[in-house]
């Protein structure tokens, strides 16, 4: 009884041991720790989910740069400078 008893413990143990881990920190597919230990969604700013693309001019809007929309533009110093 005690050989059996045994053998059923070392198998156990040698299951949960080998298991691999499913989610990344604890927090599950698609999240990860945040600050202050908090699980957050994997995911892009909202200025990258629109889809701007720098130094396009968007009408009715203007310049998209800087993680803002720009009225005016121009040439300064071999590049663009905006106002």
């Amino acid at each position: 009884m005690k050989t059996l008893v045994l053998v059923a413990a070392a198998l156990g143990g040698t299951l949960m041991a080998s298991a691999p881990a499913e989610a990344r920190q604890g927090c599950g597919p698609g999240f990860h720790r945040g600050y202050y230990g908090r699980c957050v969604a994997n995911r892009w700013p909202a200025y990258a989910r629109r889809g701007y693309v720098v130094h396009r001019y968007y009408p009715g809007r203007g310049y998209w740069y800087g993680n803002r929309f720009w009225v005016h533009r121009y040439r300064w110093h071999g590049g663009w400078r905006y106002r």
